[in-house]
């Protein structure tokens, strides 16, 4: 072993080359990584492996017994002459015998009938290939791939056609707020013209108010009457006012102040009928009998009220009869409406409607 540490430290590029398995390279690492102290550092050699290492050192054993053996030859035999072989003639094989014609035809009938077979099972395997593929392979492609792919198409499709049936929805929805925000603005600009009314009509009665008081006042004094018929005027004319701010608060649905306003209108409408001339007496009973009605359907039932309320009112305003035969030209039946004027206006409720009380 120790001669062969020494082959491993001494050797040369060429002489390590010639052992099988080593390279040119893997030599030049060995005397790179030389010298070693041990037969197993050769190990740590990059490329070096224990079958090398063993081929190599059967190579130093295998060179130093073939030294050891010419060495123990002698002179003489190397010198003998080697006996020259004698060379036999060739002998050729003899020729097989040729096949006959049924042989060589019975060949290509069979060859053609194994060709056939193969070609039968090929076809047979392709044929079994092509129904696994169509009875397993393409329903198995089509249940993993194809229906999930159709259904998120369809799923996309609905989704797409969802989206667009909403934001349609929604631009109909952005029509409507600006239709009603529109109507909002209209709606408010009448609100504040109706308070604005409002406000000077219920100036306007207790302004009415104050001259009555003074009437009255005059009237016990001096009980003239002319202060007699100009307080029935006033009064006519308060009761005017509230059925109009009655008719107003019914514009706004405030319920609850329209009836009081019927109910102040009735009261007069009640005095005038005590000092009333008889011509005038069923015109004034039409006007309560309309005034009642308006004050059984509120606040329950506004829109019969209100109409109740503009026949009354359009009565007042036409002018009670004068005359006895004014009062039997006017008809029985229930008073025409003012023209210009419907028998039924419309309202609408309103948000800022103030509380009914």
């Amino acid at each position: 072993m120790t001669d062969f540490l020494t082959f491993l430290n001494t050797a040369d590029l060429d002489t390590l080359t010639e052992i099988p398995g080593i390279s040119r390279g893997l030599a030049g690492n060995i005397t790179a990584a030389r010298p070693f102290d041990f037969v197993e550092d050769a190990l740590h050699v990059k490329g070096m492996g224990k079958n090398l290492l063993g081929r190599m050192q059967s190579y130093f054993e295998a060179e130093m017994n073939d030294s050891q053996s010419r060495a123990m030859i002698p002179v003489e035999e190397e010198a003998a002459v080697v006996p020259v072989e004698k060379v036999q003639p060739r002998v050729d094989p003899p020729a097989e015998p040729k096949p006959s014609f049924f042989s060589q035809a019975w060949q290509a009938i069979a060859n053609f009938l194994i060709g056939l077979l193969k070609l039968v099972l090929t076809l047979v395997l392709i044929a079994a290939v092509i129904m696994v593929i169509y009875f397993y392979a393409v329903p198995f492609f089509r249940r993993t791939l194809l229906a999930p792919v159709q259904q998120n198409t369809t799923q996309i499709q609905q989704n797409t056609s969802q989206i667009e049936e909403l934001s349609s929805q929604i631009s109909a929805v952005d029509k409507d707020i600006t239709a009603l925000q529109s109507d909002l603005d209209s709606m408010k600009q009448r609100v504040g013209t109706i308070e604005k009314t409002i406000e000077t009509q219920t100036k306007t009665l207790s302004q009415l108010e104050e001259i009555q008081s003074k009437l009255e006042k005059q009237i016990e004094t001096g009980n003239e009457a002319t202060m007699v018929e100009l307080k029935r005027e006033v009064m006519l004319t308060r009761a005017l006012e509230y059925l109009a701010r009655s008719r107003l608060y019914l514009s706004e649905s405030n319920f609850g102040l329209s009836r009081q306003d019927v109910q102040a209108a009735r009261d007069l409408v009640t005095q005038l009928r005590q000092d009333a001339p008889d011509y005038q007496v069923a015109a004034l009973d039409e006007v309560l009998t309309r005034l009642d009605l308006a004050l059984k359907n509120l606040p329950e039932f506004p829109v019969i009220a209100v109409n109740d309320v503009t026949i009354a009112w359009q009565i007042l305003l036409n002018g009670l009869p004068q005359s006895a035969e004014e009062a039997a030209a006017i008809p029985t039946s229930t008073a025409t409406p003012a023209p210009g004027i419907t028998s039924t206006p419309t309202f609408e409720p309103t948000p800022a409607a103030t509380a009914t009380p």
